[in-house]
């Protein structure tokens, strides 16, 4: 199969930093980098064009990834709560998407596009996943998102008490415990 030429017009995971050229398949040209303006195809036309902007594309980079990183900074530790419906099991009705953590994040106070977000398996159950927002090609940070039935189930969670079915066996049995007499408890069936 035959391969395309470009250079990439910012840092791509996997492939490249800004300026390079590098050799993709078409499709992948086709499809993603050159409609989202992360690269240019390589030739004559393109490559005098780049180097006589490849200055203020630099500069643009350096200001948008400061930008970034300042962000980042004010935001680390990010932790958001989604309610959803769960079965017994803990399991969700349905998935918790992209969209979601980004409404989320803006509702916490950071703007991010559902792009953005990087979610490496679909969430699925309730608990605390960890998920990569990307606020630029080299700044990422990591969102913690609480999945809950409730407010008050998602702060058992923050705190790492056990909810759902285990939640309740342990505070079935800690009821059992404390009923018992511990004198009781302690000596063996003779």
């Amino acid at each position: 199969m035959a391969s395309v030429d470009v250079i990439l017009l910012q840092r791509v995971d996997k492939l490249g930093q800004m300026g390079e050229r590098v050799k993709v398949k078409p499709g992948y040209a086709r499809n993603f980098l050159l409609p989202q303006k992360k690269a240019i195809r390589a030739n004559k036309e393109n490559l005098a064009k780049f180097e006589a902007q490849k200055a203020q594309l630099e500069a643009d980079n350096l200001r948008r990834r400061g930008e970034a990183e300042r962000v980042a900074e004010r935001v680390s530790g990010l932790q958001v709560v989604i309610i959803r419906q769960a079965g017994e099991s803990g399991s969700l009705y349905g998935s918790v998407s992209p969209r979601d953590i980004s409404d989320a994040c803006t509702a916490a106070g950071l703007t991010v596009n559902r792009s953005q977000v990087v979610l490496v398996h679909p969430i699925k159950t309730l608990g605390l996943t960890s998920v990569r927002v990307v606020l630029h090609p080299e700044v990422s940070i990591g969102v913690l998102v609480n999945v809950a039935r409730s407010v008050e189930e998602a702060e058992k969670q923050r705190r790492g008490e056990a909810v759902g079915q285990a939640g309740e066996e342990e505070e079935e049995a800690l009821d059992i415990e404390a009923l018992l007499d511990p004198s009781e408890a302690e000596q063996p069936d003779v």
